[in-house]
């Protein structure tokens, strides 16, 4: 494709990656009254999220391997159809139960929108210039992640509107990107003869996370961890994981390709981006809830108090992929932007429910600056080590472990937040000498069909719980900046394939494919 024709696709391809990334930050704030007018519990809410997380996850490498062998174009289009679809099914939910199972459907599309941007800019332009156009997607993240959680708490609060435009609003984006990919989108078809797609890898890879996250989800609330139902539901989860391993290594065609992950550079990445899922996706889907339930503000407010993260994710994506593309280094930036999310979740950890909103805000900055940085920029670190053949493979493992890092982030999260709330309200209750059944069914989330003196002990519970998620997210973010820091410096390439075996795989034999770019 000609410059011009590229610039033009790119605007579609942005379009996309806008529709997908504001599909979860328009539900961000919007989320505690969303759950609210529904009865639903903490586990509840903390499922809307790791269910899209979830289907995300697991069709991610399907979808890159698929892009391997099909059109990119029509895969492209078939996600943007299925987004919409569950799309309108969320919208039209009755239940916790039914937007639940919504989300995960409508993740089926977010996960393939995910996997094939990334795999089409890379079959498009050459790693060094790259760089710049990584600026621009973090910029278009960084407007959708600003303006979703704004615009979430204004359908939220509006009467006129209400939630369930929140699913709806994405859905007029999402048809105008399909409309200018098919126009403007032409990328050569590159068949590599009899295939097969890994679908029983996915599904037990699928299945095994599923698992460990419902047992996650119950465990220390419902059984304890030693006891029967642990070993009922991780057991079994545990061996899937192992099983999928087995296959993995066995099978002709790997959902995830266990000889691209085992070399140094992608493996690091992708720990690195494990742990940056973690810390970020499972850190930043409860701020909206903080603001909201810890201390009081409406959804409205709680979108602009995101505004300093959104805005710390925009400077430094635009301006730290400008410098990689000039310098063609990239090392330095993945390693700092890990240690500065480090400190953000530092910072955050000490919030409670009457911590100044400056100390909050310095804190949400540090995390924004620190995804900025790395999490777009450990993709490319891969890109620049395989093959053109094996762009759309290699780029969907590390989108897959950052999701199942965000999914796993999310859950755990949830949990922690969710038992060290129960027993904070338990506390609060017994103190004001009120029984434990003075709430009687309604959620604690449900805060305008509680009494005032029991909303005050709800409130006062998850501003102090808050703080210990966010200690978590920060203990796991190191994980990250030691993977950066073993991270062999490298230069970006400037061609679109490789014309030599990877810095770290001496004596390889990707050098010996050339795949035309279309």
């Amino acid at each position: 494709m000609a410059r011009p024709q590229v610039l033009k696709a790119l605007s579609g391809l942005l379009l996309v990656l806008f529709v997908a990334m504001i599909s979860s930050t328009i539900v961000s704030t919007a989320l505690p009254k969303i759950i609210g007018s529904l009865n639903g519990s903490q586990t509840q809410y903390t499922w809307v999220v790791t269910a899209t997380l979830l289907a995300a996850t697991a069709t991610t490498p399907i979808w890159g391997k698929l892009a391997d062998l099909y059109s990119k174009k029509l895969l492209v289009e078939i996600a943007i159809g299925i987004f919409v679809a569950g799309s309108l099914i969320s919208g039209f939910a009755q239940d916790a139960g039914q937007l639940i199972a919504a989300r995960a459907f409508q993740g089926l599309g977010v996960g393939g929108l995910q996997a094939l941007v990334q795999v089409v800019i890379a079959a498009m332009i050459p790693p060094r210039e790259r760089g710049r156009y990584n600026g621009l997607l973090g910029g278009v993240m960084a407007l959708a992640t600003v303006s979703g959680p704004l615009l979430g708490g204004l359908i939220a609060d509006s009467s006129l509107l209400g939630w369930r435009w929140c699913f709806f609003v994405g859905i007029p984006f999402a048809l105008v990107a399909l409309v200018v990919l098919h126009r403007t989108l032409h990328l050569q078809v590159t068949r590599h003869g009899k295939v097969s797609i890994d679908y029983v890898g996915a599904t037990l890879i699928a299945l095994g996370v599923s698992i460990l996250l419902i047992w996650v989800s119950f465990v220390d609330n419902s059984f304890a961890w030693l006891s029967w139902q642990t070993a009922a539901m991780a057991g079994p989860g545990i061996v899937l994981l192992v099983v999928a391993v087995w296959w993995e290594s066995r099978t002709v065609e790997p959902v995830v390709p266990l000889d691209i992950i085992r070399r140094r550079t992608p493996a690091l990445a992708i720990l690195a981006s494990l742990a940056v899922g973690m810390a970020m996706f499972g850190g930043a889907v409860f701020l909206g809830q903080y603001f909201q339930v810890g201390r009081g503000y409406s959804p409205t407010e709680a979108g602009l108090l995101m505004i300093p993260m959104m805005a710390g994710v925009l400077v430094s994506s635009t301006v730290v992929g400008q410098i990689i593309s000039r310098t063609g280094k990239i090392k330095p930036y993945i390693v700092a932007g890990t240690i500065v999310l480090v400190a953000g979740f530092a910072v955050l950890a000490t919030v409670d429910n009457s911590t100044s909103m400056i100390i909050v805000s310095a804190g949400i900055v540090l995390v924004g600056v620190g995804v900025g940085m790395s999490m777009q920029n450990l993709v490319l670190a891969v890109q620049n080590t395989v093959a053109l053949k094996d762009i759309g493979a290699a780029s969907a493992s590390i989108t897959f472990f950052r999701s199942l890092g965000g999914t796993v982030g999310v859950s755990v999260l949830g949990a922690v937040l969710a038992n060290r709330v129960l027993a904070s309200v338990r506390e609060g209750l017994e103190a004001a000498g009120l029984p434990s059944t003075a709430m009687g069914s309604t959620s604690n989330l449900n805060l305008e069909q509680l009494p005032p003196e029991i909303e005050g002990i709800v409130r006062n519970a998850y501003g102090d719980a808050t703080g210990h998620i966010f200690l978590i997210s920060a203990v796991i973010a190191l994980l990250g900046v030691a993977a950066a820091v073993a991270l062999k410096p490298t230069m970006l390439r400037s061609s679109i394939d490789l014309e030599e075996p990877p810095a770290d795989e001496p004596g390889g034999d990707a050098g010996k494919h050339k795949v035309s770019a279309g």
